[in-house]
């Protein structure tokens, strides 16, 4: 007897309504996948990719880890990115944080969590560099959320520095990197007005996040 029965079940009835729809939608996907975006967002399990845009399986490429972070030294991630724009030649890579992050929320505390705080360090000095200017948001919901969004951009300039992404510009590879952020409470996908082509974009957005804009 299966563990946990009511997981394989879920199975059979989602496989089940996506042939009734889509006749054949399996047979197709198991020759190739083909998709134009690459999703580098957190791990939360209230932030579910696909079902967030409406997209099928084969349609979005995914990559998810705690507070959606782009470290350079983490393996895992660089070998997506380089698999999603080397070989699937996505078109958009889109970083996607979301309201509330409980990743953000404890890089912003100051009190150990234990490991996570390895993890967390660029966030924290992140936060850090920009610890006045948030004071200055009362709520602590909305400068929580305000962090939130920094990140997101600090993660685009991450992934946009990447020798992967460099490389494929310099190849004139057509290649669109994304900063958004997701509602839980709303469900409501938001574009933070990041959108990096090419190096002189990026350059704009690092002068920014300078300037504490």
């Amino acid at each position: 007897m299966k563990s946990l029965p009511e997981l394989f079940s879920n199975n059979e009835k989602w496989r089940r309504d996506i042939e009734q729809e889509h006749p054949g939608f399996f047979e197709q996907l198991v020759g190739q996948q083909s998709p134009e975006y690459l999703w580098i967002g957190c791990a939360d399990s209230r932030v579910p990719a696909n079902e967030i845009v409406g997209l099928m399986p084969g349609e979005l490429f995914v990559h998810r880890n705690v507070a959606n972070l782009v470290n350079h030294t983490d393996l895992n991630l660089l070998s997506v990115l380089q698999f999603a724009v080397d070989v699937l030649k996505v078109k958009h890579v889109m970083v996607v944080g979301h309201y509330g992050c409980g990743g953000v929320h404890a890089a912003m505390e100051d009190k150990p969590h234990g490991l996570i705080d390895n993890w967390l360090r660029q966030v924290r000095e992140l936060y850090l560099r920009n610890r006045r200017t948030l004071k200055q948001i009362e709520d602590d919901t909305a400068r929580l959320d305000r962090m939130c969004e920094l990140n997101v951009a600090r993660q685009v300039i991450n992934v946009s520095n990447t020798t992967i992404i460099q490389e494929a510009w310099r190849r004139e590879q057509v290649l669109t990197v994304h900063g958004w952020i997701y509602g839980i409470g709303d469900g409501r996908l938001s574009d933070l007005g990041i959108e990096i082509k090419n190096n002189a974009q990026l350059r704009e957005l690092e002068a920014q996040e300078y300037d504490g804009a």
